[in-house]
């Protein structure tokens, strides 16, 4: 009977300095950091905001990143959201500028880029041809890149995500009702 007390015994001992091994070598092994593999960025990643805006904010950073990309440019224009999209310029008539104005009305596209489509027209009094006057403004305006004159189609097209911003950010148009003064972005800033 002894020796089968003692044989318990020392099976339990040993079972309880197993668990303990298993125990302590779980608390000491160093652990897998599971929150800097899953948040460690990967080449050409992006991390998106949305940005919800309204036409007074917004004329005031088109007509800046304008001036920042045309600042050297002989022929001035500037853009204003009202209840459409409005450019304003001049173009020179033999000797004489006369000033421009185009209206535009914005529609956001699935990819994020924006189309602006032409609406109307003023040039002085000159009755010019749409086609020509965008002809005119995409051969001589100087342009952002990947704001695209299309003056078969009357429209501009503005491909978002080649707008050159700074830290290499890009934006997608989620939204752009003048009307309803309803602006929304995607911001995409990248994290590699």
């Amino acid at each position: 009977m002894k020796n089968k007390w003692k044989l318990g015994f020392l099976i339990l001992l040993g079972i309880n300095l197993l668990i303990a091994i298993i125990i302590s070598s779980m608390i000491l092994a160093p652990g897998e950091d599971k929150q800097n593999k899953s948040t460690k960025p990967r080449t050409g990643e992006y991390v998106s905001f949305h940005v919800n805006s309204n036409k007074y904010d917004l004329n005031r950073l088109i007509n800046h990143y304008l001036q920042e990309e045309t600042g050297d440019a002989q022929i001035k224009y500037r853009v204003l959201l009202g209840e459409e999209v409005e450019l304003y310029g001049k173009i020179p008539v033999f000797s004489e500028e006369v000033n421009l104005k185009l209206t535009f009305e914005p529609e956001a596209l699935n990819n994020g880029d924006l189309v602006l489509k032409q609406k109307s027209m003023s040039i002085g009094s000159l009755p010019l041809p749409i086609s020509y006057v965008l002809k005119f403004i995409g051969d001589n305006y100087k342009l952002p890149k990947g704001v695209d004159i299309m003056p078969n189609d009357k429209q501009i097209y503005v491909h978002m995500g080649q707008l050159k911003l700074k830290s290499d950010m890009k934006i997608k148009v989620d939204q752009f009702d003048l009307k309803k003064d309803q602006i929304g972005f995607t911001i995409l800033v990248p994290v590699n």
